[in-house]
């Protein structure tokens, strides 16, 4: 029972790991946004014509867990943790056990002894939440950072598949709360429609582009010679 709560606690826990993992990521797996402040310079202009847009589907938690480098370091931290989960389990037992002897104490038990009785079952419950909780904390920060140092590999590999057989778009299918950017990845170069638009919107609009302005003469900084000195008459 201890253990069974304990791991369905450590997978809410991993899911927000991995979601802040996934927030994290995105920005290492998405193309870096543009410049503030575009150079001077001349611009390209990009043919306005509808562009093939090829997505990519991924389950991204699953990828990591069922890769053989998550399964064999997720097991490793399991079976480091498993001597301490039969350990709790058995006290929750034992617990158990002790309440029932309580329980069934004949009328004529003294007041004495069944406040020793309970005594004892307080500390014990006492000590099992306690160790109960270090382990949840320990079993849960080993097994998100070991995710974490696993998910921008996967990432990375699946950004590479993509570009490698010509995906434009990359989307984890993974859903709920805990996912809450579903976008990873995207090629901005075959995607971005910027002044395909601009161009479609200036020919609609009937407003003409305005005359460019002309350019400053540029002022010399070579300084200038010395005048030779006039001839003595």
């Amino acid at each position: 029972m201890i253990r069974k709560e304990l791991q369905l606690s450590m997978n809410r826990t991993l899911a927000l790991l991995l979601a802040a993992g996934l927030s994290m990521s995105t920005v290492a797996f998405a193309q870096a946004p543009a410049a503030d402040a575009a150079p001077a310079g001349p611009t390209i202009e990009l043919k306005p014509e509808a562009l093939p847009t090829k997505v990519a589907v991924i389950a991204l938690q699953a990828a990591v867990t069922n890769t053989n480098e998550g399964q064999t370091t997720f097991g490793n931290i399991q079976k480091k943790y498993e001597p301490k989960f039969n350990s709790l389990k058995a006290l929750s037992a034992e617990i158990d056990s002790l309440k029932k002897q309580v329980q069934s104490l004949p009328a004529n038990t003294s007041d004495e002894e069944r406040a020793n009785r309970l005594k004892a079952i307080d500390s014990k419950e006492k000590q099992l939440q306690r160790e109960g909780e270090d382990l949840q904390t320990n079993y849960q920060g080993e097994m998100g950072e070991a995710y974490n140092k696993l998910l921008p590999k996967i990432g990375a590999a699946a950004v590479k598949y993509c570009q490698d057989n010509g995906f434009t778009l990359l989307i984890n299918a993974d859903r709920g709360e805990q996912t809450p950017n579903n976008l990873l990845w995207f090629d901005i170069a075959k995607m971005d429609i910027t002044d395909a638009v601009v161009k479609a919107y200036n020919t609609t609009s009937g407003v003409a582009a305005p005359a460019p302005s002309a350019p400053t003469p540029r002022r010399s900084t070579t300084p200038a010679k010395p005048a030779a000195p006039a001839a003595k008459k």
